[in-house]
């Protein structure tokens, strides 16, 4: 073997395997969730629009309310895919890293409820 044959032996022998695919919970609904914030987006434009053409403000809080009901229905839909995927995968490794997901978990139900 030559020694440019033994230096390409090297590099590619001693070159790291690439890291698994990190898979979220949402995974297998992205294109439902992201169909889903499309139109919340679109709930949000109208309000922009509807501020700009001056509609009454009880009117644009009405719409204001349907956007927030969106965004917090999706929001409770992503927790609990978090917590049947992120959360349950923890708990069958077992350790610190169910402690960690839980806290995780946690904040997050806290920081939903506070809005």
């Amino acid at each position: 073997m030559t020694t440019t044959e033994e230096a390409a032996d090297v590099t590619t022998t001693d070159a790291p395997s690439p890291a698994p695919a990190v898979t979220h919970g949402y995974h297998k609904q992205k294109d439902e969730h992201l169909k889903r914030l499309r139109r919340i987006e679109g709930q949000i434009r109208g309000l922009q629009r509807l501020v700009d053409e001056d509609v009454y403000c009880i009117d644009i809080l009405t719409q204001v309310s349907a956007s927030t009901k969106a965004l917090q229905s999706f929001a409770l839909q992503l927790l609990e895919e978090h917590l049947r995927h992120c959360v349950a995968d923890a708990a069958v490794k077992g350790g610190a890293e169910i402690d960690e997901k839980v806290e995780e978990a946690t904040k997050a139900i806290a920081r939903l409820l506070r809005t």
